[in-house]
C-alpha cells in the first residue's frame, strides 16, 4: 500500500467537516477527549479510502513475468477490510483468488495488493468481487480467473437486522472456471484445512 501518512491532500478540509459533524451530533468538539478527534478521523478516512489513488493494473504489471505454467495458481485467505458505501460501516473477511496462467504470471503478493486497492474504497462486496476478477483477467489475460469473497458486515451486525453471525459469500469467474469441475477443484482447495 502507498504511504498514506504522506497523503495530506484535503486533510484539513476533511477535519473541518468532522468537527462540524461532532457538533451536529450534539457533542462539544472542544472538550478534551474530542479535541483531536476530527484530525484522527480525517486521517483514518484517508487511509481507509486510499485505493482511489492507486492503479491495480499497474501493480500486477510491475511483477508480470513470462512463464510456461498453465495450472491453477491460488492465493487464499487474503484478509481485507472495507467500508460499505451505504452506511460507511466496515465489512471484513477473506478473499480467495485463483487464475490459470496463459503465458504470464504475476508476483503472488501483487494479488493481495490488488485486493487492498479495491477494498480501500467505498464498496459493496459484489462489486469488489467483480473488480478483482476483471483486473486480473484484463491485465494477465489468463485462461480463467475465479474470486470468492467471504465477509461479515457491521451494517448487518450493529444496525438493521442485527445478525452477528451472518457471513456473506460472493463469487465471480471467467474462462476455464466456467467448467463446474474446475470451480469445484478451486472450492475444495480453498476450504482444505492445513
Amino acid at each position: 500500500m502507498m504511504n498514506v501518512e504522506e497523503n495530506t491532500e484535503n486533510l484539513e478540509e476533511l477535519q473541518e467537516h468532522y468537527h462540524a459533524i461532532l457538533g451536529l451530533l450534539g457533542e462539544d468538539a472542544s472538550r478534551e477527549g474530542l479535541v483531536k478527534t476530527p484530525y484522527r478521523v480525517a486521517k483514518a478516512m484517508k487511509r481507509l479510502t486510499c485505493g482511489y489513488s492507486m492503479d491495480p493494473k499497474e501493480i500486477l504489471n510491475s511483477a508480470k513475468f513470462k512463464e510456461d505454467y498453465s495450472q491453477m495458481v491460488i492465493v487464499k485467505d487474503i484478509d481485507f477490510f472495507s467500508l460499505c458505501e451505504h452506511h460507511m460501516l466496515p465489512f471484513y473477511g477473506k478473499v480467495h483468488v485463483a487464475y490459470i496462467p496463459n503465458g504470464y504470471i504475476t508476483g503472488l503478493s501483487k494479488i493481495a495488493r490488488v485486493v487492498d486497492v479495491f477494498s480501500h474504497r467505498l464498496q459493496v462486496q459484489e462489486r469488489m468481487t467483480l473488480q478483482i476478477k476483471e483486473c486480473i483477467q484484463e491485465t494477465l489475460n489468463p485462461l480463467g480467473v475465479m474470486v470468492v469473497v467471504e465477509a461479515r458486515h457491521m451494517c448487518m451486525q450493529m444496525r438493521g437486522v442485527e445478525k452477528q453471525n451472518s457471513v456473506t459469500t460472493t463469487s465471480d469467474f471467467t474462462g476455464a472456471f466456467n467448467q463446474a469441475k474446475t470451480r469445484q477443484e478451486f472450492m475444495n482447495l480453498i476450504h482444505h484445512k492445513d
